[in-house]
């Protein structure tokens, strides 16, 4: 009776405006609701779903996109995408073994009563069959004598002479054969210098883990002429790629040892002189970046990262973006979505963008054909997607997940577009993503480093390995065969003509 005693005395303009208040406050809290859904979806996704960023459409899905309903689009996107199929190629062939592996005969006969035939003649050997198994034998350790020879001089007694042959490490028992062993056995298979340690054990062979370290630090500032060249190579060329990723050192001066530093991954040079730089620093400024590239001139890949963005800013550089870590947030909400919408309407588009390009490097283009191509073919696909982007941002929430996923689209839209302007350039940063995985791979067995010194060993060692591997030379005989001839190194040319891109597989193997 109260309550309607109230309602009479309102009028009704404050009525229709209490309506209003509530209906606003519903929406508001619905909006909230809806975006905290989405969040635990994505972030349920994330924890427990598949981690593949291939979408598939009959999946089903765990929640709506808030206001973003755009059917006609996407059906019209869906109708111009081609589909593409992948099928593998089945076999019962076992693959051939490598015609270089030595071969062991051994020789198998039938007994001599089982030569001799039902009829009672004797069976003539009219042919052979012949299989192959592939056998190893562990790790053959062997001792180098170096026999050095002495002379003097019988007249006066006064001159004596030894033969001096020059070692990576002076009066140190490690060969460069050993040598390489241990960088590739931490450094490309992630293998802890404390396990190392144990498996020459089983071999009778007492190598303390310390030992290798000392080894490990200074081989690093062995070959550091060789890391300064390929740094130069980058910075002499106008293409470039940069990534970085936590990295920690205990011992560091002025940090305590929880603290994290960074490890900084740049490649460059011209395509076949490709080269792989790891840096490590303490932390993540953009003078990192100014210190490793003071010279660089052109277009530098490179991710989101704001210490880039202060960089180019100082220097003749453009900076370009990475279309895979836009997919990638774009395939984060689809995994969530129902319905057709733009999140899918941007992913299939950018689809379509990959496949250009898988289309231009399978056919081998120029590089002026490959420009050509981005312009007409590339560029209207890239202004579609920009005007999605653009005509979608007023109609989600900025926080909600694709209200993130469009901003970070659109904050870096000005690098997005850079990858067209040049032949040379790549649609995304995958190139220096991949490269700094295998120090992300080692982190995960070894996790830190102890000391500046081993810190600054390691990113020489992973530099030439990750350089030798893609000129294809096998890390381990190109590892030894420098470790062997840089002692000897007097002169630039020939610090030159150990560069990997400056060395074939058949220089190096005889090493081995």
């Amino acid at each position: 009776m109260n309550l309607s005693n109230n309602l009479q005395q309102k009028s009704k303009e404050e009525l229709i405006s209490l309506i209003g208040s509530l209906q606003e406050t519903i929406t508001k809290k619905n909006t909230f609701i809806s975006n905290l859904r989405d969040e635990l979806a994505l972030a349920k996704h994330r924890h427990y779903g598949n981690k593949s960023e291939k979408v598939d459409p009959a999946q089903g899905m765990l929640f709506d996109e808030a206001n973003t309903d755009n059917h006609t689009e996407v059906e019209a996107v869906d109708e111009e995408l081609t589909t593409v199929t992948y099928s593998r190629k089945k076999t019962n062939k076992t693959r051939a073994l490598p015609k270089d592996l030595p071969r062991i005969e051994r020789h198998h006969d039938i007994s001599e009563e089982d030569k001799v035939c039902d009829c009672g003649c004797m069976l003539e050997r009219i042919g052979q069959d012949v299989t192959e198994q592939l056998d190893i034998i562990p790790a053959k350790v062997q001792v180098i004598q170096h026999i050095k020879y002495k002379y003097a001089c019988k007249s006066c007694e006064q001159s004596v002479k030894t033969a001096k042959p020059k070692q990576p490490i002076e009066k140190s028992i490690a060969s460069p054969g050993l040598l390489a062993h241990v960088m590739i056995n931490k450094y490309q298979d992630y293998l802890p210098l404390y396990r190392q340690e144990q498996i020459f054990k089983r071999l009778n062979i007492d190598l303390a883990r310390n030992t290798m370290a000392n080894w490990m630090i200074k081989s690093g500032q062995l070959l550091t002429p060789i890391y300064n060249l390929l740094l130069d190579n980058i910075n002499n060329y106008d293409i470039a790629f940069a990534d970085e990723t936590r990295a920690q050192v205990l011992s560091e001066p002025a940090r305590e040892p929880e603290q994290k530093g960074y490890m900084w991954c740049f490649i460059g040079g011209p395509p076949d002189k490709r080269s792989y730089i790891y840096h490590y620093c303490s932390g993540r400024a953009h003078t990192t970046i100014e210190e490793l590239l003071p010279d660089f001139k052109g277009y530098l890949h490179c991710d989101g990262y704001s210490g880039y963005n202060a960089y180019a800013a100082d220097h003749d550089c453009i900076l370009v973006g990475c279309w895979a870590h836009v997919r990638r947030k774009f395939v984060e909400v689809t995994k969530a979505i129902k319905k057709s919408g733009i999140a899918h309407n941007i992913v299939a588009l950018i689809s379509k963008l990959y496949a250009i390009e898988r289309k231009l490097k399978s056919d081998k283009k120029s590089i002026d054909e490959i420009y050509q191509c981005r312009q007409k073919k590339a560029k209207p696909i890239i202004d579609k997607i920009g005007q999605a982007l653009t005509d979608a941002a007023n109609r989600v929430l900025p926080k909600s997940p694709i209200g993130q996923a469009i901003t970070y689209a659109l904050n870096q839209w000005p690098k997005l577009i850079k990858y067209i302007e040049d032949g040379r350039c790549d649609i995304d940063n995958n190139r220096s993503e991949r490269a700094i995985k295998p120090f992300v791979m080692g982190r995960k067995n070894w996790l830190f480093s102890q000391s500046m010194k081993g810190v600054e060993a390691s990113q020489i060692i992973y530099s030439l390995i990750e350089t030798a591997k893609t000129h294809k030379l096998e890390p381990y005989d190109y590892l030894r065969f420098i470790l062997d001839k840089m002692p000897y190194a007097n002169e630039l040319s020939d610090i030159e003509k150990l560069l990997p891109y400056n060395l074939t597989p058949e220089h190096i193997k005889p090493c081995r």
